[in-house]
C-alpha cells in the first residue's frame, strides 16, 4: 500500500510577500498579464498552495505603452451595463487604453486569477499605473 505524501501547510512567518515592479512598455498584453497572474498567486515560490494567497505584490509600470498583436485595438471590445435597460456599453481596446490603461491590465489579470476569495485577494494585491511614476518606491526599496 502505497503511502500518500502530505502537502506542508505554509504558516504565516513563512508567507512574507515580496514586491515586484514589472515595465509594461512594449510588453504584449496577454504574455504580460499571465507573468502578473503567475506572480499574484505564488506560483514561483516553493511553499505554493492553491487554497492560499502565497503570492506577492505586482507594481505595473507604462500600462499606456501596452502592445497587442494583430487588429484587436479595433476589434476587442470592452462591455459594461448600468442595470437599466438599454444600459449595455462597448468600448473597443484603442479607446480604453487612451482613456484608462489601467483598467485593461486589471481586467486581462483578473481573468486569469482563481474566481474565489482568495483570487479576490490576489487582485488587490496588483497597483497598475498609466505612466513610469509610483508611489510604492518605499516598499520595493525596503
Amino acid at each position: 500500500m502505497a503511502l500518500r505524501q502530505r502537502m506542508q501547510q505554509p504558516s504565516a512567518s513563512t508567507l512574507v510577500p515580496q514586491w515586484n515592479v514589472i515595465d509594461a512598455d512594449g510588453e504584449t498584453l496577454g504574455r504580460v498579464s499571465s507573468r502578473i497572474a503567475g506572480l499574484l498567486q505564488g506560483k514561483h515560490k516553493p511553499n505554493y498552495v492553491p487554497y492560499l494567497n502565497t503570492g506577492d505584490y505586482v507594481v505595473v509600470i507604462n500600462a499606456s505603452k501596452i502592445q497587442v498583436t494583430g487588429s484587436k485595438l479595433s476589434q476587442k471590445k470592452y462591455y459594461r451595463h448600468s442595470g437599466y435597460h438599454g444600459g449595455l456599453k462597448e468600448t473597443n481596446l484603442e479607446r480604453m487604453i487612451a482613456t484608462n490603461p489601467e483598467k485593461v491590465i486589471k481586467q486581462s489579470v483578473k481573468g486569469m486569477l482563481p474566481k474565489n476569495i482568495p483570487g479576490r485577494k490576489m487582485l488587490s494585491r496588483l497597483k497598475v499605473y498609466a505612466d513610469g511614476s509610483h508611489p510604492h518606491k518605499a516598499q520595493i526599496d525596503g
